[in-house]
């Protein structure tokens, strides 16, 4: 399923926009429960340029391998029934920013449900609980990645 997923990324079709965006971090006592927000999963890098890890901040790589909650919503291009889902990309907003390609890398996460959970689709706010890890996956044939971050999800509410 990852090709379809990096393509679904590749072909979301949304216009990119270049406005900018009060930053919501999460606070300090949110961060240390593991509440995340995508401004957490910010990273300097040059729009188009190539992912290196050591890019990312120690606040971002100080979440790998924890139990995070993230809020986003489901990328409708990569989720192909409306229940059962077992794997899906959680982006930042409903299409308002930029997917697809010359999107930024921390604007999206994989979400992959734990063996014998699934999800069901929806258009609202989903949060999503689980383990964060810091994993890159690249299209194929190529060295470009289209995400860097994954959850392995218990629970989508």
């Amino acid at each position: 399923m990852p090709l379809l997923l990096a393509t679904s990324l590749k072909t979301a079709g949304a216009q990119t926009s270049d406005r900018q965006v009060e930053d919501r971090s999460s606070r300090a006592s949110a961060f240390a429960k593991g509440i995340i927000t995508f401004d957490d999963l910010k990273f300097d890098i040059e729009k188009g340029g190539k992912f290196d890890r050591k890019m990312l901040t120690p606040k971002i790589e100080s979440l790998h391998k924890k139990n995070v909650e993230l809020k986003g919503y489901m990328l409708p291009t990569s989720v192909f029934k409306q229940t059962g889902i077992e794997e899906f990309v959680l982006v930042r907003d409903n299409m308002e920013c930029c997917f697809g390609p010359g999107a930024a890398l921390y604007d999206c996460v994989i979400v992959q449900m734990e063996p014998g959970k699934t999800a069901t689709f929806t258009t609202r706010p989903v949060t999503v609980k689980g383990k964060f890890e810091i994993k890159e996956f690249k299209y194929p044939d190529s060295d470009e990645h289209y995400a860097i971050y994954r959850i392995i999800a218990s629970e989508v509410r």
